[in-house]
């Protein structure tokens, strides 16, 4: 038998030259149009008010920055009359303090938490809400430990034991 040898044969495929698209030129509604958004002057925002939001252990702080009010309100309360103390109530504006800004009102909903933990998160969101008016403050409040959240938590009750870690009173017999 002699041995046939398949010759595959292949195509050659042409390449065609791409096809490029050419673009309209430009009318005269487009040059209007471009005129026209560049006399536009695009203005700085405005807002009425600056948001952050902090978190401590269970508690969370909506904490708003208004320039137009001084008051400090803590659930449609003074904040005087809301914490227990007057600490908690240093330690809340305590980011206020230290950049300068004390002048701005403050009007925070929190919730969860007790009254410490609630401090600590109205100070986070606060700090946040700092960084929205000016982000060069963020090296201020940074080193000054304003901006990191506290990552502690209660231990969760293991099966076996009494709470997190107590184990029950060991009998010998």
């Amino acid at each position: 038998m002699a041995t046939d040898t398949k010759k595959i044969k292949t195509k050659k495929v042409e390449k065609q030259p791409d096809k490029i698209e050419k673009k309209p030129a430009k009318t005269e509604k487009t040059k209007i149009e471009t005129e026209k958004s560049d006399k536009i002057e695009k203005k700085p925002v405005k807002s009425k008010y600056w948001y952050g939001t902090g978190r401590r252990k269970t508690a969370v702080a909506q904490v708003r920055l208004l320039k137009d009010q001084k008051d400090f309100v803590v659930n449609e309360q003074d904040a005087r009359d809301y914490f227990p103390t007057p600490v908690e109530v240093e330690r809340a504006l305590y980011p206020l303090k230290l950049t300068g800004n004390s002048g701005l009102g403050v009007k925070v909903k929190v919730h969860g938490g007790g009254k410490i933990a609630q401090a600590d998160a109205v100070r986070l969101g606060i700090a946040r809400a700092l960084l929205e008016i000016d982000e060069k403050l963020r090296t201020t409040l940074k080193r000054s430990g304003l901006l990191t959240r506290d990552p502690r938590e209660k231990e969760r009750k293991k099966y076996g034991l009494k709470g997190a870690r107590r184990a029950p009173q060991w009998a010998k017999r």
